[in-house]
């Protein structure tokens, strides 16, 4: 579905991204890790059509990333998920299907049926500013799942949250899983991406260091936190 080729990014003289080539295939569930600072803020901008690459080229489905028309079935939720305070949930996902272009109608049918989806059901009428972290995280979620996206691609989606709030977020991805929706997870929980994902790339200075299947990159001896400081520490 997804296919990253040799791809580079540079800012002035700092290479952020550096040859890198990667595969993600329909309905996987596939982990981007790294230490801060290694690229993987950047190779999600740059599958979203945010920036593009210096060198090399990104694919959704044989269409460029940087065509609006393949976006089209991507849902996104950045680390920071912001809602303004003054909009209450419900407001803010009509907004969301405004843009997606749905009418009146479709667009309460749609945010009904997210709204359940991530639990939302009774406080999507109250303004954001009385909602936790985890409630605003929950509706970026259901305005990313608009739409029925084939893609979800996930910047740091627990970054912050209290381990309730973490596993509700598990809950709904798991949920979503069963749709056959592919994701992509940027993320620093190497335990919780040691449950969840299907495969994983590491990523330092860069480069991709190594990438394969969760249970082909961890044994019996070593667990995902042990891989992941035994290739970032190497200089």
């Amino acid at each position: 579905m997804i296919v990253l080729d040799k791809v580079t990014k540079k800012f002035g003289s700092l290479t952020a991204v550096d040859q890198v080539s990667c595969l993600v295939k329909k309905g996987e569930y596939f982990a981007l890790l790294g230490p801060n600072g290694a690229g993987k803020t950047t190779i999600i901008r740059m599958l979203m059509g945010f920036i593009q690459p210096t060198s090399g080229t990104i694919s959704i489905n044989g269409i460029p990333a940087y065509e609006t028309r393949a976006r089209k079935k991507i849902g996104y939720i950045a680390e920071q998920n912001m809602i303004p305070p003054y909009l209450s949930g419900v407001e803010y996902l009509l907004r969301h299907a405004a843009l997606m272009g749905l009418s009146h109608k479709d667009a309460r049918n749609e945010i009904e049926r997210v709204i359940q989806i991530v639990s939302m059901s009774g406080k999507e009428k109250k303004k954001s500013h009385g909602y936790s972290k985890g409630m605003r995280q929950r509706m970026g979620f259901a305005a990313a799942i608009m739409g029925q996206p084939e893609l979800l691609v996930l910047d740091e989606p627990v970054s912050g949250l209290d381990p309730i709030g973490i596993r509700e977020v598990r809950k709904i991805l798991e949920d979503l899983r069963k749709c056959g929706i592919t994701i992509i997870l940027n993320s620093h929980l190497l335990s919780e991406v040691e449950k969840t994902c299907d495969t994983a790339a590491i990523i330092h200075n860069g480069r991709i260091v190594v990438k394969g299947s969760i249970d082909s990159i961890v044994t019996q001896e070593e667990n995902l936190e042990d891989v992941f400081v035994k290739y970032v520490s190497k200089e």
